[in-house]
């Protein structure tokens, strides 16, 4: 088990069962706080505003529990007598380094000054930074390299991320010759996921990364937290495995009393949906009387927020018992808006693309970042786009391109990856994930056979409109509204959201610089807050999409005008007789995939008399050749009218 591990906690929930601890062994490690490493480096850093100890924050602003708010409260409240007790201890440069120095953001210039004390006066040895994230370590990388000391061949220096090719990220495992130092980058995936036997220095940031779940907005957060003392013991392992070691922590003394004992559980900060599913599949009893009973229970919010989102995507009926689609999404291996998506695929004869989708939303997707080459990178991103408007069919060219250089031979395959800045591993994951994928499928009765690429499956498969169209289906109501904005010099694009506003689409997607959109709508997969609020792979659809596989329908009279929407927010401007025919087909499609789930087999389209086959092909032909007569859009509409 862990070294970390909160023995005594399960313990307790176990009933009391009795522990057995195996000491193992590792070298002495000296660790030094922040104070520490002030005085041995005489490190001063650039001149800055003084900041009042009143505006220190224990979080930084990233403050959203209670336990953390009493912390920062005790953290201000302790701070003068610390600054006391420090100058009794420590030169008075140190303490007034230590006042002057900012709290929410890791000091990358202390960093690089520490590694060159650590070169020039200690020992051999590879030295290995924590820090939190990919800017981080580029732009550590960046000050590293603008060295000249650091350019020489007698330092290899390694970025570890899962943005960067793993092809560079092996030299990690491989020791040094004499006289060549490793300095590895790396964010916490170095503290217990690998191991470098040769590392003797460890320079600890003091932050990580967390995704938290803010129930009260709907919107998962991203931010740089401060450690917890597991997280802080875990890296001051690393540094004495293969004989004594340096441990420096940049944070002082007084933070360091005051950090969490440990992490916060996973289930206590992410959505609930999947985990929901799975206690009703298993029959395990009510939700939130099982949820209840957990050595971390989450809170009543975010359970009933779990379930109100299942009962919106029909999956549990209000008894709170699984619907037949709910059945379904509990028996597929991913979240339950991906696993709708891969149901509709299946119904839609899309097989295949949306397989690729699905994977890559519940995986990640396989594009690499080099450092220095990020330009680059993007650009050919965007080549892959082909002019889709869409990062999830970014990734559908970028695995068919994939698929068909591996046809040609491994030397096509590396080359290929090569030139789209491309994981290979990622690829063949998400291949191997589709293969499970269509598994299900199978043995649900949705398909007739296991091979993603079956014909039968993929009769629409190279039709962007239909895949859009299965992607809105999936991922409705994650919408977002497009305004063009004509400035003086060039066009800008704004994007909304109902219950955000003004949000930005993430620097990634290959949307963020696109200004010619065929029309204003986006759907998106994911929604965080980190410096701003970021949409992350997201694909422009048009209002039929939004008509036939968003929510519910109806139509208005609004200034005397034919109005159709969806859900109330989302509003068209259209003909009377294509309004009325949009609601009947919808209900027809309603109906069909009620049977279509109570009862799953594939759709026969050789059978064109079938009621099945009728709707779905009424569907497919409105979808494909109906959009140039696409309904007029309204501003999205709020419950105080129009958002303007």
């Amino acid at each position: 088990m862990s070294a970390t591990l909160n023995a005594e906690k399960f313990s307790e929930y176990f009933g009391n069962c009795p522990m057995i601890h195996i000491p193992g062994f590792t070298f002495p490690v000296v660790e030094y706080l922040l104070e520490d490493v002030i005085e041995k480096i005489r490190y001063v850093p650039e001149q800055k505003e003084h900041r009042s100890q009143f505006k220190r924050g224990f979080m930084q602003g990233h403050v959203n529990r209670q336990e953390k708010e009493e912390k920062e409260a005790i953290y201000k409240e302790r701070w003068r007598d610390y600054v006391r007790e420090l100058r009794r201890r420590y030169s008075a440069s140190t303490v007034d380094v230590i006042e002057m120095m900012e709290d929410d953001k890791v000091d990358l210039n202390l960093i690089v000054a520490l590694i060159r004390y650590i070169v020039l006066e200690e020992e051999d040895g590879a030295i290995l930074v924590f820090l939190p994230g990919w800017d981080n370590i580029s732009t550590l990388h960046d000050l590293l390299m603008s060295q000249v000391m650091f350019k020489s061949d007698k330092f290899l220096i390694i970025p570890l991320h899962s943005l960067m090719p793993t092809v560079n990220q092996t030299q990690v495992f491989k020791r040094t010759p004499p006289g060549v130092r490793k300095i590895v980058i790396a964010t916490n995936i170095a503290e217990t996921s690998i191991t470098i036997d040769d590392v003797v220095y460890v320079i600890d940031g003091g932050k990580i990364k967390e995704t938290h779940f803010d129930t009260q907005n709907n919107i998962s957060t991203m931010s740089a937290e401060w450690v917890s003392k597991a997280n802080a013991k875990q890296r001051k392992g690393r540094a004495g495995r293969v004989q004594p070691g340096h441990c420096y922590h940049l944070y002082n003394g007084l933070r360091a009393s005051l950090l969490d004992d440990y992490q916060l559980p996973e289930i206590l900060r992410t959505p609930l949906e999947e985990l929901c599913l799975q206690i009703k599949i298993l029959r395990l009893g009510g939700i939130a009387y099982f949820l209840s009973r957990l050595m971390d229970p989450p809170s009543n919010e975010a359970v009933l927020l779990s379930i109100r989102h299942l009962m919106e995507l029909n999956a549990l009926d209000k008894q709170e018992e699984l619907t037949p689609l709910g059945v379904h999404l509990a028996r597929l291996p991913v979240e339950p808006h991906i696993g709708k998506m891969i149901l509709f695929g299946a119904l839609f004869c899309c097989l295949d693309p949306v397989l690729t989708i699905a994977a890559s939303l519940s995986f990640k997707d396989p594009f690499v970042i080099p450092l220095g080459k990020e330009k680059i990178a993007d650009a050919r991103r965007k080549e892959l786009a082909k002019d889709t408007r869409s990062d999830h069919l970014t990734v559908v060219n970028a695995f068919e391109g994939w698929e068909e250089a591996r046809r040609r031979g491994f030397r096509y395959e590396k080359d290929y990856c090569w030139e789209y800045f491309l994981s290979s591993n990622t690829l063949q994951m998400l291949h191997n994930m589709k293969g499970q994928f269509a598994e299900h499928l199978l043995g649900a009765g949705f398909v007739s056979s296991r091979n993603p690429k079956d014909p039968e499956s993929n009769i629409n498969s190279d039709n962007e409109k239909i895949i859009k169209a299965v992607i809105c289906a999936g991922l409705y109501p994650k919408v977002a509204k497009i305004r063009l904005n004509l400035g003086k010099k060039r066009k800008m694009v704004k994007v909304y959201t109902k219950t955000d506003g003004l949000v930005a689409v993430h620097p990634k997607s290959v949307n963020v610089e696109q200004t010619d959109f065929h029309y204003n709508w986006l759907i998106y997969h994911l929604k965080m807050r980190t410096s701003s609020i970021y949409l992350y792979d997201c694909t422009e659809v048009s209002p039929y999409c939004l008509l036939l596989f968003g929510g519910d329908i109806s139509i208005q009279k609004d200034n005397d005008q034919e109005t159709i929407a969806v859900d109330e927010w989302i509003v068209f401007q259209s003909p009377a007789r294509i309004a009325h025919l949009v609601k009947e087909l919808r209900k027809e499609l309603d109906i069909l995939l009620q049977e279509k789930i109570e009862s799953p087999h594939p759709v026969d389209w050789n059978d064109t008399k079938s009621r099945d086959c009728a709707v779905l092909s009424a569907i497919i032909d409105l979808i494909k050749t109906r959009e140039k007569a696409t309904p007029r859009n309204f501003l999205p509409r709020f419950q105080d009218g129009y958002y303007s």
